[in-house]
């Protein structure tokens, strides 16, 4: 089952297959996805290259990459920040790049309905969400991080929370599909929605960055004529013409994955056009074999950092998908559930 269609004009089926084929290259042995060969593998990035790799019908190499996050996972349902070729080389337990197993679970039953590997990943899943809720503070927002040292911080992001929320309503959706009901897990996801929608104030402010602008839409926080004016409204301070989208609104650097993921945001909107007009701007950052730089300084006419990042390729493909309506990553990205 193949989710990914052809964008006319921007990836031909030659393209799409050669940026899902780098992603194929890169993944290791034993499933997990490193940003680039020799790089370290962070488990919200690798799981984005996974869904790409579903998206693109390739369900066996997406499956070895959630098996990876099944037999890494911590015992208390965490998963370290960094890899390196099977070590960890940093010991920080993100809760959004936990939560982030819950999306890629939802759009893989999606995209192949296989129940009986979700019935396999389920101890996995719902020990993240019990990591996850133990971070959850009073006021509904989720901290971000534990250090390596144990210490959960006091501090949470919008950009990372409405990933969580995202999280935790696919996390949700897969409950449903096997008959299982979690009524803690809706209540903490409703309590998480209703302190990113009306407690701006318990977040750190990370206004300069394109995420926090565009999150709150990508990740299901937002319905309605909200998403629209969300998106409208700082539509000039960090959208480049012909370029894409910068990640940081004052620095003269459009990035691809930022740019596909705002393409995300607008097909969730329902404004395809936009998204189809973003993403043939990143032929700019696209190398021969398929893979995308990972930012451009277009002062300096310069692809910087020097990396082609297979979380940027699996970007790219997932909102390609979407542009052109593939039924599971336009329902994952498009339609909020609970």
């Amino acid at each position: 089952m193949t989710e990914t269609v052809l964008l006319p004009g921007i990836l031909d089926d030659d393209s799409i297959n050669r940026t899902v084929e780098y992603i194929l290259l890169t993944q290791q042995p034993d499933g997990a996805i490193p940003w680039f060969t020799g790089g370290y593998t962070d488990p919200w990035d690798h799981v984005e290259a996974a869904m790409a790799l579903d998206a693109a019908g390739r369900h066996e190499a997406a499956a070895a990459a959630f098996d990876w996050l099944r037999r890494v996972q911590n015992p208390d349902g965490s998963w370290y920040s960094r890899y390196q070729d099977g070590v960890v080389t940093d010991h920080t337990k993100e809760s959004n790049f936990a939560a982030y197993l819950g999306v890629g679970l939802w759009h893989h039953l999606l995209c192949t309905g296989d129940t009986a590997f979700l019935r396999r990943m389920w101890p996995a899943l719902q020990a993240m969400v019990d990591f996850v809720l133990r971070l959850q503070l009073p006021g509904g927002q989720v901290a971000w991080a534990v250090s390596p040292a144990g210490t959960r911080a006091d501090e949470a992001l919008v950009t990372g929370c409405s990933s969580i929320l995202h999280g935790l309503r696919g996390a949700l959706a897969v409950a449903t599909h096997l008959g299982l009901a979690r009524p803690r897990w809706q209540e903490a996801a409703d309590r998480l929605a209703g302190a990113l929608t009306g407690h701006p104030e318990r977040f750190s402010p990370r206004h300069r960055f394109s995420m926090d602008w565009y999150y709150p839409v990508l990740g299901g926080v937002l319905r309605g004529d909200a998403r629209r004016e969300r998106l409208a409204g700082d539509w000039d301070r960090f959208v480049v013409p012909g370029l894409g989208a910068r990640c940081v609104a004052d620095r003269p650097w459009v990035t691809a994955a930022e740019t596909s993921e705002l393409a995300l945001a607008l097909c969730a909107t329902g404004d395809t056009a936009a998204a189809a007009d973003l993403l043939a701007g990143l032929e700019k950052l696209r190398h021969s074999d398929g893979s995308y730089w990972t930012g451009y300084v277009y002062p300096d006419d310069a692809y910087w950092p020097v990396e082609r990042t297979t979380w940027t390729a699996g970007a790219v493909v997932l909102a390609t998908a979407a542009v052109m309506g593939a039924p599971a990553t336009s329902q994952v990205f498009a339609t909020p559930v609970g």
